[in-house]
């Protein structure tokens, strides 16, 4: 049986390095890259070792779910690793936000990564591994990233509770949530009504960071990592803090 891993936006940012790094320390008979962009799939499967299948969907798009269902139902392989790091945000509140933004942002960050890992979980087996790219915003409301925080909280919530489903099938489920990343999202962030609703994103971090610790972490079997100290510190007061306190930080800082 074929053992392959999965990626979804792995065109920048977080999913293309969750892909050079996954083609560096495992062993796997194919890479499948998930993303809109084809001719950046393209590139980047031209960098790495390891075989790789380009599919080529835009994952806001029910029709794009079947076409991967339909490929998995064709190959029947082992996923030895699943990784959903599809996703963007907008800064904003939710005045700010087009109905097209609203929809393609719960699309992409919630059903999206719910659909892929649907279809993929009859293939996974004992020692799979499904990491989902939740984000630090999801410990706590965010005014001004309103929606995209609310998302990342429900994807957060989603992958705890798989991960007690899929804990008897020796299948190792992980929450990513990072802090600000160096790659792509503050330009999308930004290309909105109200760019300045967050006007700072200091101490972000290198995607390539991130991927390396989440990736260790996750087979070490952590159910959430946090990418870092003020994401933890982040996840820490949103446990310890009525939600108004943390809001009313992030509310002075974003306007910094």
């Amino acid at each position: 049986m074929k053992k392959v891993g999965i990626i979804t936006g792995a065109s920048s940012g977080l999913g293309r390095a969750y892909a050079k790094h996954i083609d560096k320390v495992m062993d796997l008979d194919e890479l499948w890259l998930i993303a809109r962009r084809e001719e950046r799939l393209v590139t980047l499967a031209d960098s790495l070792a390891c075989d790789c299948r380009i599919l080529a969907l835009d994952l806001t798009e029910r029709g794009s779910i079947d076409m991967l269902q339909q490929a998995l139902e064709e190959e029947k392989p082992w996923i030895s690793i699943l990784v959903c790091a599809a996703g963007f945000g907008k800064f904003g509140g939710a005045e700010d936000m087009t109905a097209r933004e609203t929809e393609d942002m719960i699309a992409l960050n919630c059903r999206a990564a719910v659909e892929v890992t649907r279809v993929c979980i009859p293939y996974l087996h004992r020692g799979s591994r499904v990491l989902e790219v939740a984000s630090c915003a999801a410990f706590q409301p965010l005014p001004g990233m309103n929606l995209y925080a609310a998302t990342k909280a429900f994807l957060l919530h989603y992958t705890q509770a798989l991960r007690r489903e899929l804990a008897t099938r020796g299948v190792l489920v992980t929450a990513v949530c990072p802090y600000w990343l160096k790659t792509e999202f503050m330009s999308v962030a930004r290309d909105t009504a109200n760019p300045e609703a967050v006007r700072h994103t200091p101490f972000a971090m290198r995607p390539e960071a991130a991927a390396a610790w989440s990736l260790t972490m996750s087979g070490l079997g952590v159910g959430v990592v946090t990418c870092g100290p003020i994401p933890f510190l982040m996840r820490v007061g949103g446990k310890a803090l009525p939600a108004c306190v943390p809001m009313a930080l992030w509310d002075k800082l974003r306007k910094i």
